[in-house]
């Protein structure tokens, strides 16, 4: 049986936040979850720490579990040109990989460049982007107006994603100012994926290729 196993990075380096994240991310996706089990697929979100760690654990899996489909999904940290946004485009997931291989110098040669991902430039854009999520967590006090306005949010800077979070929440009375630890797991199952695809457009390739691998599963 095939199964799914997704390795995120910033997952905290406690149990107890990686559960969280976990959960988040069950969350987040889980149309794609539901799917792959309804395909009899086994599935699995592995938060991990940092990037390196994230890296290994892939490989790792990659090695000891070449039956799953492994995947990887990281924060590009930094701009990318990949072109136009085509969710079957080889080229593109070429582009990733030559992304990370030559910010990070990890090696992709024995991995479908497919299975690779990005969270640009991180994971707080796919936040930022649906804001009655946010309004509906953070309730008295949020401030809408200092999020980011533009369209894209893949072209907005890592700093700016995380200092709007922080001015538009600095007083929420409720849940207090953004932090990750503590907010990222609880947001994420609240998100409307299809706004988040909207204004991440690689989030939108991320789950139309997962859509496709589990259609495809026998």
């Amino acid at each position: 049986m095939t199964g799914i196993a997704i390795y995120v990075e910033g997952g905290g380096e406690t149990r107890d936040l990686q559960v969280g994240m976990r959960q988040g991310f069950d969350g987040l996706l889980r149309k794609q979850k539901e799917a792959a089990r309804l395909k009899r697929m086994t599935w699995k979100v592995v938060p991990e720490g940092g990037r390196e760690q994230t890296y290994r654990a892939f490989c790792n899996a990659v090695h000891k579990s070449p039956e799953n489909i492994n995947v990887l999904l990281v924060d590009a940290e930094e701009p990318l040109h990949l072109g136009a946004v085509d969710p079957d485009s080889t080229v593109e997931a070429r582009a990733r990989v030559e992304h990370l291989r030559r910010r990070d110098g990890w090696d992709f040669n024995a991995v479908e460049p497919t299975r690779i991902h990005l969270m640009i430039r991180a994971m707080e854009a796919w936040i930022v982007a649906d804001p009655e999520a946010l309004r509906g967590y953070y309730g008295q006090g949020f401030n809408p107006a200092q999020l980011p306005a533009r369209q894209n949010l893949e072209e907005e800077p890592k700093a700016s994603l995380f200092g709007a979070l922080t001015k538009a929440t600095r007083n929420a009375r409720s849940k207090g100012e953004y932090a990750k630890r503590r907010h990222a797991a609880d947001l994420l199952p609240s998100l409307d994926t299809n706004k988040v695809a909207r204004r991440c457009p690689r989030f939108g390739i991320f789950t139309a290729w997962l859509d496709q691998v589990i259609a495809g599963a026998s």
